[in-house]
């Protein structure tokens, strides 16, 4: 529990925390301010005490407190209540991560990616992992192709698509554990997708041996993927080109063939980034 000091006065503004507590503050908009603490820790090389936050942001020290066990609960604030100081927490710098990860690898990825579906003629996106789900950022429709379930801003489980299972052939083990530590946080669909660990484990092996990850009917009836991750100079998967096109309409022959090609742009990619292909 952060401690909370004292105050007072009308016309109050409610931020409620994740565990139902509801800070009060005082003549002036809840965000603004939060969002200004942020600002400030940002700007700080170490901890600061919540005195110093409410000195420098000339804010009254119970609205101070009040934020801090918001932004806290919430993980965008770590409280070091040793050095009774408040630092920065793992979701603000999980935000400014993805912020530098995606600004940037969209606008080198979409080039690549629209080159790879007037290639190939059958639709293609490129999505990133968040958390045990794919968020998909770029989609490009291929001319007469009809568009998918996978449109930009859309969420999708990462063991069901093609993009998330390159993604996490990419991660090292430890982390996909870390991501799916047991078998009640894997997620069907229509009784599609792995149902154990060991599932997961074989089908990841299959995708790193494979040189791309492949999805037959589990995200749309009718529609396979093919799909390979971008690495970062680390080795570490930053995103997933990916390709999707009616199963009737491609055989073995021409499925490995487009996976080849999606493999190709993922290298470009993860060349151009200076990344670390393995």
């Amino acid at each position: 529990m952060h401690p909370v000091a004292e105050g007072s006065g009308a016309h109050e503004t409610s931020l409620t925390s994740t565990t139902g507590q509801t800070a009060s503050v005082t003549n002036a908009p809840a965000a603004g301010h939060a969002l200004d603490i942020l600002t400030l820790l940002a700007s700080h090389g170490e901890p600061m005490p919540a005195a110093a936050i409410a000195r420098d942001l000339g804010l009254p020290r119970s609205s101070v407190y009040h934020l801090l066990t918001v932004l806290a609960d919430r993980g965008f604030v770590a409280h070091l209540p040793e050095a009774r100081r408040y630092g920065l927490g793992r979701t603000a710098y999980e935000i400014g991560s993805a912020f530098s990860r995606q600004a940037p690898l969209q606008r080198r990825a979409r080039p690549i990616l629209t080159r790879l579906v007037d290639r190939t003629g059958v639709n293609g996106h490129f999505a990133v992992l968040h958390g045990t789900d794919v968020l998909y950022l770029i989609e490009e429709r291929a001319t007469g192709r009809p568009p998918l379930v996978t449109d930009v801003g859309v969420r999708l489980p990462a063991t069901l698509t093609a993009s998330g299972m390159a993604l996490l052939a990419a991660l090292p083990p430890r982390h996909v554990r870390a991501l799916f530590p047991t078998k009640e946080t894997l997620v069907q669909r229509d009784s599609r997708g792995p149902t154990t660990l060991q599932d997961l484990k074989r089908l990841l092996v299959d995708t790193r041996a494979r040189g791309y990850a492949v999805e037959h009917d589990t995200v749309s009836p009718g529609l396979a993927s093919v799909a390979q991750a971008v690495r970062d100079h680390t080795g570490h998967p930053v995103g997933a080109f990916a390709l999707t096109f009616p199963v009737e309409e491609i055989g073995d022959v021409g499925l490995a063939g487009l996976g080849r090609d999606v493999a190709d742009a993922a290298a470009t990619l993860t060349a151009r980034i200076g990344g670390r292909a393995r």
